[in-house]
């Protein structure tokens, strides 16, 4: 099964580059899916000429018909959502239910900042210098053209989701998705224009990161950047260098803790839902559970169990709750990341191998126990469906080791006791930490940020930053009565002198 072919072919007509096609796979078959042409220097310079004309109306639009738009187009995604969960199936191989979550994800993002706009864009009135004399008033201006470079993974969420504040708040957006994904992004943005976006305020430049990624950093205001911390730490350098900002979620390794209070099948069914959703490509999945000694044994058991049980995705529909990994890189890496860790004394309790039967880029859930240092499994962030559990005899122990990481971008915790979950969260190095849950929660709550500490990122998505990060704070200062000089027949130090005593004043009044 295939998404609709007219569909298809009237999407990738809408692209305006000159690149020499590029085929792209399916990876539940291997079998070629389309070609697709990609962006040349002079079709990047196009189409930042065509957004930098465009965003400049866009901007000057009533605030109330920018987000009419994009809840109009919140409305299009849900009706049209069996067009949307083929798409994304057919190029990422991932289980319906977790091209669900991406569909759901723009949908909520959309009402969100649509919702909250008012409260984030509107002037702000600021005490002055000399109260009463000086008014001050703060604008969010937009940042101009801003560049969304997006991985592979979550093509829909990550491609579309964080483009939506930035046009809310008055920007044109230039979105660059992965080769293998560009028909999601095509999809969404043909969407947003039914629903009333003007077409010169959005524009798709696909290509490979390293040949358009630098195109796109080059030409434009502000980079949103999901991806390695390794190109992530190159997006960050080539922003510096043109003094333009950037927000950059990267990767994890991130750690759940299990407590001694945790119910065991609560826990492991946490977990499943944790480490394997999307196959383990995703950022915020766990790959290392610390688990208290007097429930390892029971969590373990019930865990693998589950794991066991998992049932594959073969294809475009609902059935299966594992799908395939995108690539035959990403198995060969996961491959190795497992073969490390048995060659070097790991143990595998269920999993660990490719299924060939299934696809050509298939990979067991994999669960090990035994990874010590020195093990890539221990330290890297593998992306698969893979994940290592630890024995450990206290909290202290657990909160050590899930730290021992230069990573910080999400965190577990599972326990009866909340207060006290509580207080493990807030000691954890992680930009969120989720109680009796994997990473829902925290993603989900698009009111409050989330990001990564350390190696995971800079900046925040969702969130007031997600949309403000997006604009430019201006101070409109007026001056209302008097002046900043002496009044006329004053002397420098006659006028120092009453400034003092007022700003003594001032402070007893408890003026800021």
């Amino acid at each position: 099964m295939t998404p609709d072919p007219a569909l298809v072919e009237r999407l990738l007509s809408s692209l305006e580059v000159s690149g020499a096609p590029v085929a792209v796979t399916a990876p539940f078959t291997g079998a070629h899916a389309y070609d697709v042409a990609v962006a040349e220097d002079a079709d990047v310079d196009r189409a930042v000429a065509t957004l930098r004309a465009g965003q400049r109306m866009w901007a000057q639009r009533p605030l109330s018909e920018r987000t009419a738009i994009l809840l109009k187009f919140h409305d299009l995604v849900l009706a049209r959502r069996d067009q949307g969960l083929d798409i994304v199936q057919w190029e990422t191989g991932k289980a319906r239910k977790d091209a669900m979550e991406e569909l759901l994800d723009v949908c909520i993002t959309a009402r969100h900042y649509a919702r909250d706009a008012k409260r984030l864009l509107r002037p702000r009135q600021h005490r002055g210098v000399f109260p009463g004399a000086v008014g001050v008033t703060q604008y969010q201006q937009p940042k101009g053209v801003v560049g969304f470079l997006t991985p592979w993974n979550y093509p829909l969420t990550i491609g579309v989701s964080d483009a939506i504040p930035a046009l809310i708040a008055g920007n044109a957006a230039l979105i660059k998705p992965d080769v293998q994904t560009t028909l999601t992004a095509l999809w969404a943005v043909d969407l947003l224009v039914e629903a009333g976006l003007p077409r010169d305020v959005v524009q798709v430049v696909p290509g490979e990161g390293p040949r358009v990624g630098p195109l796109v950093i080059d030409r434009v205001d502000y980079v949103m950047f999901t991806g390695s911390t390794r190109v992530g730490r190159e997006v960050a350098a080539r922003c510096g260098e043109r003094l333009i900002g950037c927000s950059l979620e990267l990767g994890g390794k991130n750690a759940m803790i299990v407590r001694a209070d945790a119910d065991p099948e609560r826990a492991a069914e946490i977990a499943v839902r944790g480490s394997f959703s999307n196959a383990g490509q995703l950022c915020i999945s766990m790959e290392r559970i610390y688990v208290h000694h007097a429930v390892y044994e029971a969590f373990r058991d019930a865990f693998v169990a589950r794991v066991r049980g998992l049932e594959f995705a073969r294809g475009i529909g609902w059935p299966g709750q594992m799908g395939s990994l995108i690539s035959a890189r990403q198995r060969d890496r996961v491959q190795q990341h497992v073969e490390d860790a048995r060659s070097r004394g790991a143990r595998v309790l269920v999993g660990g191998s490719t299924r060939p039967d299934l696809g050509p880029h298939y990979f067991e859930p994999t669960v090990l126990e035994g990874v010590t240092e020195g093990m890539i499994l221990c330290d890297e962030e593998t992306f698969g469906p893979v994940v290592a559990l630890y024995r450990v005899h206290s909290d202290e122990e657990a909160i050590r080791l899930a730290n021992a990481t230069a990573y910080g971008l999400n965190a577990a915790v599972v326990t009866r006791d909340r207060r006290q979950g509580r207080t493990v969260a807030l000691r954890l190095h992680a930009g969120t930490v989720n109680i009796n849950e994997a990473y829902g929660p925290s993603w989900g709550s698009t009111r409050a940020p989330m990001g990564g500490m350390g190696d995971s990122g800079l900046g925040r998505r969702h969130g007031d930053e997600g949309l403000l990060k997006y604009t430019e704070s201006q101070t409109v200062a007026a001056q209302r009565i008097l002046g900043f000089g002496p009044p006329f027949g004053w002397s420098d130090e006659r006028w120092t002198e009453t400034l003092a005593t007022a700003f003594s004043v001032m402070k007893r009044l408890g003026l800021k």
